[in-house]
C-alpha cells in the first residue's frame, strides 16, 4: 500500500473516531437534559391488590421508559386525597366518595382512572347470626370508618330490602372483619376481593350482601386521583405516568399470578404475612379491573352521575361550612384525558 493510501485510511479512522466522540457527547448532553421527572403517589392503605398494576409497572421498568422516577408514599394518617389536593403528592389512590366529597370544598381532586370497573363491596354479617335479609339489620350495630356517606348507603340498602334503616353506628378502631369477628359490631362494609377472601381463609364464616344488588347505584372504585392544578401544570407528566400504569394493570389483568408475585417482591418482607391471600385476591380482581369491551381505566360518565346524585340526595356531601349541597358539577369529578 502506498504512503498516500495509508494516510487516507488513517485520516478516515481518525475522522470516524472524532465523529463517534461528538455523537457520544451529544447523546450524553441530551440525556442530562432529559433527567427523569419525579412523580409522587400517595397510597390509600397498606399495599394490596388494588395497587398491583402500579407495582407491576415499577418492577418492570415501565416508568423508567417514560422517563419517570416514581416515589410511592406509604399510607400514614393523612388521607391520600388531602395529600393530593395540597400538592404533597402528584397522584394518589382514592375513592369515588372522597372525590365527590372534596368537590364541595375548597380542595377538590379529580379521578383520572378507574382501578376496578364496578363496585365489588358488600355489607357483611356473621353467618352465625342468621341474618337473612338486610331488613334484619334494623336495630343492629354498624361498624364503620366515620365517613358521612356510610350511613346513607347503609340506610338506603336496608330500606330497599324492606327494613326501616334504623341502626346504631360506631367507628371501629380495627379492620372491619376483626370488629365483626370479635362481635363488637353486627355488620360492616367490606371489599369482596380482600376482606371477603381474608374471612374465608381464617375460617370465619360471613354472609355478604353486594351493595349494588340493593338499589345502590353502581360505580367504579377505587380510582387514581390528581389535583386540578397538576392537570393544568403537569399534563405531560401525568400522561406518561398513565402510559406506564395502563401497561401495569393490563399485565395484571391477564397475568394474575405473575402480577401477585411482582406485588409481593416489590414490598418489604413482612408486608404480606399471608402470601396466598395476595394470590387469591389477585385472581378475584384481575378479571374485574375493566368492563368487557372497554380499555382499563376508562370511566363511565353514568357512574359519575348516578352515585354522586345519590350522595347529594342523601345529604352525604357538605360544603366548607358543613351544610349539605344540593348540586354538583359532575363533569368536574373525573377525566379520561390521560388514557389512550
Amino acid at each position: 500500500m502506498s504512503k498516500l493510501k495509508i494516510l487516507i485510511v488513517i485520516s478516515a479512522i481518525v475522522l470516524a473516531g472524532a465523529a463517534g466522540l461528538l455523537l457520544a457527547n451529544k447523546n450524553k448532553d441530551k440525556n442530562q437534559d432529559q433527567q427523569k421527572q419525579k412523580i409522587t403517589l400517595a397510597l390509600d392503605w397498606t399495599p394490596n391488590t388494588n395497587h398491583t398494576g402500579i407495582y407491576v409497572a415499577k418492577q418492570n421498568g415501565w416508568y423508567d421508559e417514560e422517563n419517570i422516577e416514581l416515589e410511592i408514599i406509604p399510607y400514614a394518617t393523612t388521607p391520600s386525597d388531602v395529600l393530593v389536593s395540597s400538592g404533597q403528592a402528584d397522584v394518589g389512590i382514592g375513592f369515588t366518595e372522597g372525590v365527590v366529597s372534596s368537590s364541595a370544598g375548597d380542595s377538590p381532586v379529580v379521578s383520572i382512572a378507574a382501578i376496578i370497573a364496578n363496585n365489588t363491596s358488600s355489607i357483611a354479617t356473621r353467618a352465625s347470626d342468621n341474618i337473612n335479609s338486610l331488613a334484619d339489620l334494623d336495630g343492629k350495630i354498624y361498624g364503620g370508618y366515620g365517613a358521612p356517606y356510610e350511613e346513607p348507603v347503609m340506610k338506603q340498602a336496608i330500606k330497599n330490602d324492606g327494613g326501616e334503616g334504623e341502626f346504631e353506628q360506631v367507628v371501629v378502631d380495627t379492620a372491619p372483619i376483626d370488629a365483626l369477628e370479635s362481635k363488637k359490631v353486627d355488620f360492616v362494609w367490606v371489599y369482596d376481593g380482600w376482606e371477603g377472601i381474608e374471612a374465608k381463609k381464617r375460617d370465619f364464616e360471613i354472609k355478604q350482601f353486594p351493595i349494588v344488588e340493593y338499589g345502590i347505584p353502581d360505580y367504579s372504585t377505587p380510582n387514581i386521583i390528581t389535583s386540578p392544578q397538576a392537570i393544568s401544570e403537569k399534563s405531560d407528566l401525568l400522561k406518561r405516568f398513565m402510559n406506564a400504569t395502563v401497561r401495569g394493570y393490563e399485565f395484571a389483568r391477564t397475568n394474575p399470578d405473575e402480577a401477585a408475585k411482582l406485588l409481593i417482591e416489590a414490598n418489604p418482607a413482612g408486608t404480606f404475612p399471608d402470601k396466598e391471600l395476595v394470590y387469591e385476591s389477585q385472581r378475584y380482581l384481575s378479571p374485574r379491573y375493566q368492563q368487557e369491551g372497554k380499555a382499563w381505566g376508562l370511566q363511565d360518565p353514568q357512574f359519575w352521575r348516578d352515585y354522586p346524585e345519590f350522595m347529594v340526595a342523601n345529604d352525604a356531601v357538605v360544603d366548607v361550612s358543613g351544610n349539605p349541597v344540593d348540586s354538583l358539577d359532575f363533569n368536574a369529578l373525573y377525566t379520561n384525558q390521560f388514557l389512550e
